[in-house]
């Protein structure tokens, strides 16, 4: 199946718009009484105490075009880049360009933020959203999932034991750390599913789904890592069912992630049947509930399919691969079965000589045998050839079984004789050419 790649609709600048406002600074140009402009702290709010500084940081704050406030707030932090907003202003003028659908000033600002500071989780958040990205367009994907991974580390890293910010709200903050998170978690385990690293790719991607399992771009993969896990086991392809599954509902104009996942539980059931259930339940539920489990197909053993066979009596239709199959089955009965009906009589059928010589032929009768180069039958030749046929040599003859050996299966044979194009031509009778001398005359 044709690796699915959808292009990503999670809004990073949607959920970051708000973690990236610029604060704004305290006290005003006309707020100091020694008119200094300089402002004082409140409320835990940053303070600029240049009058300059303060009024370019007010006026790149309150423009209104997106753009425009983006270069605005970018300007700000490079004429001002001891400032103690500029960090700030740099997460603004992400914000911003990315409220314009500026892809690319957005992550160029977001790698001047993450150099300003490594930690920071609005630049590494844009940072990995683009370059995952950028890999389900299939730009680079080795490179930019790898990337994407080591910057969703450090994410992760810096994400433990944050401090929620001063004046913001427990939910807010548990809210955006959940963004984060899935954001961090998604890249990573993409990453690990790419390089088949199957575990971290279901450990990290089950995470992302956890927080938000409404988005195909983490259950999809997330189905993958549980579905294509080497080895394989039942309980990941039932998660995995699930979760190709819910990736269907979740994408219903991708014909080709229902028709895999149908497939694959087919595979798993032995049969489409139900398919249309576990849709249905998956549809409501993002992730599987307690005691989920789908009956697992048990195909027959060898044995009873050797029974079956057999029941059917049609031993005149069977050819060397079903005997052979029946007579190494396990099955006594059924060998027993069979072997009494072929014991004893002339057989015709054709081998491909695998041990060549005058007095016994060793030969491979299935396809499985001749592709192996595996000798099935031994036949005594009666009489002895005049010239062994060569090794590969395709050979027709009959013979009588007189015994066999299930493991390794040889069936031995006598009363062999070549028939049809492998018998030896008749010669043509040469007759003796006599001649009468004449008698000399005298």
């Amino acid at each position: 199946m044709k690796k699915f790649l959808v292009t990503m609709v999670f809004g990073v600048s949607t959920v970051l718009v708000g973690q990236t406002t610029p604060s704004q600074p305290a006290g005003s140009t006309q707020g100091s009484s020694q008119g200094s402009g300089a402002s004082s702290a409140q409320g835990g709010q940053k303070t600029i105490k240049d009058p300059a500084e303060f009024n370019a940081y007010m006026t790149a704050t309150t423009t209104t075009d997106p753009n425009q406030k983006g270069a605005a707030l970018e300007a700000f932090a490079q004429q001002y880049p001891s400032s103690v907003v500029k960090e700030d202003a740099l997460e603004g003028a992400m914000a911003e360009y990315q409220k314009a659908g500026n892809a690319a000033k957005s992550a160029q600002v977001a790698n001047t933020l993450a150099q300003a500071n490594p930690n920071n989780m609005a630049a590494l958040a844009v940072l990995v959203y683009g370059k995952r990205q950028a890999a389900n367009q299939n730009q680079n994907p080795q490179q930019n999932m790898a990337e994407a991974s080591n910057l969703a580390q450090r994410g992760l890293t810096a994400l433990q034991g944050r401090v929620k910010p001063e004046g913001m709200s427990d939910t807010d903050f548990q809210k955006r750390e959940q963004i984060f998170s899935v954001i961090f978690n998604g890249a990573i385990g993409q990453a690990a599913l790419l390089n088949k690293d199957f575990a971290s790719a279901q450990t990290h991607l089950l995470e992302a789904v956890k927080n938000n399992g409404n988005d195909v771009n983490d259950v999809y993969p997330l189905a993958l890592a549980y579905l294509t896990a080497k080895p394989p086991s039942d309980q990941a392809q039932l998660n995995g069912l699930w979760f190709i599954a819910r990736a269907a509902n979740l994408a219903p104009s991708v014909a080709a992630i229902a028709e895999f996942g149908k497939k694959s539980y087919s595979k798993f059931h032995g049969s489409d049947e139900g398919w249309e259930q576990l849709l249905a339940q998956a549809k409501n539920s993002p992730l599987p509930p307690p005691g989920f489990t789908i009956t697992k197909y048990m195909p027959p053993s060898p044995a009873d399919q050797a029974a079956a066979m057999v029941a059917k009596g049609n031993f005149t239709d069977m050819g060397f691969g079903e005997w052979i199959f029946i007579l190494t089955s396990g099955n006594q009965q059924a060998a027993d079965m069979i072997w009494g009906k072929i014991k004893g009589k002339m057989l015709k059928f054709q081998g491909r000589v695998t041990e060549p010589s005058s007095s016994e032929l060793g030969l491979a009768v299935t396809a499985d045998g001749i592709d192996a180069k595996k000798t099935e039958v031994k036949v005594a030749m009666n009489p002895a050839l005049k010239s062994a046929p060569a090794a590969g040599h395709d050979y027709q003859l009959q013979a009588v079984p007189v015994s066999y050996t299930p493991n390794p299966f040889i069936m031995n044979m006598d009363q062999g004789t070549p028939i049809g194009s492998s018998a030896a031509k008749k010669g043509t009778a040469t007759k003796k050419k006599t001649t009468t001398k004449k008698k000399k005359s005298s």
